[in-house]
């Protein structure tokens, strides 16, 4: 069974580019090796092709190299958070409409390319912190509108959704924001496994079916 990460920054999270088994050091390693232990006859192949600095637009534009062409069995996305903070950056961010369709013409192109193929599809998440505050002032609104773009189209193409956000809202309960995400956007190792655990425990439900 062929698995392929694919988003920006945080599923890049320092991948080797000319190393196709090279999965980053982050979720996507994490979750690839919680789903290795759970199930120990099965082989797993695991591509990464996340990149960092990515929007939908991006993701679009390489989907048939870094997606269709792998042939995968599973496919997660982890995308969004670009699509806002680019905005604030550089004034080029992309809007919650054309987020929507791109995002929905990606999902359109997997189903249609790859049979039977399952897709994941990760909620970009963010928490309020001094960082974020300095730095975006705030996106935090604009982001709950992709969010929830995300989970639309999660139902409308029987995707599995993995609400991240609220995963994240939950361990504010044990720790501070800055423990799990310190800019509020880029996860600690303590935050990439919690989105390694709930992506496994997705992934678990899906397999055992």
């Amino acid at each position: 069974m062929k698995i392929l990460f694919t988003g920006d920054s945080i599923t890049d999270c320092g991948r080797f580019k000319d190393q196709p088994a090279s999965l980053g050091q982050g979720y996507a390693l994490m979750a690839a090796g919680e789903l290795s232990f759970r199930y120990p006859s099965e082989a797993f192949t695991f591509v990464n092709t996340g990149l960092s600095g990515h929007k939908i637009t991006d993701l679009l534009a390489r989907w048939r190299r870094d997606c269709i062409n792998h042939k995968p069995d599973i496919v997660s996305i982890l995308i969004g958070i670009n699509d806002v903070l680019r905005e604030f950056l550089r004034d080029d961010g992309v809007s919650a409409i054309r987020f929507e369709e791109l995002y929905n013409i990606i999902l359109e192109e997997t189903i249609s390319s790859l049979p039977g193929v399952k897709i994941i599809l990760c909620e970009p998440f963010i928490l309020d912190t001094e960082a974020l505050a300095t730095n975006y002032n705030h996106p935090i609104q604009e982001l709950q509108i992709r969010q929830q773009a995300v989970k639309r189209l999660a139902q409308k193409h029987g995707c599995i959704f993995i609400p991240l956000q609220a995963a994240f809202d939950s361990a504010l309960k044990t720790a501070p924001a800055t423990f799990w995400v310190p800019d509020g956007i880029h996860p600690s190792p303590a935050g990439h496994n919690l989105i390694a655990r709930e992506w496994a425990k997705a992934v678990s439900l899906l397999h055992s079916k």
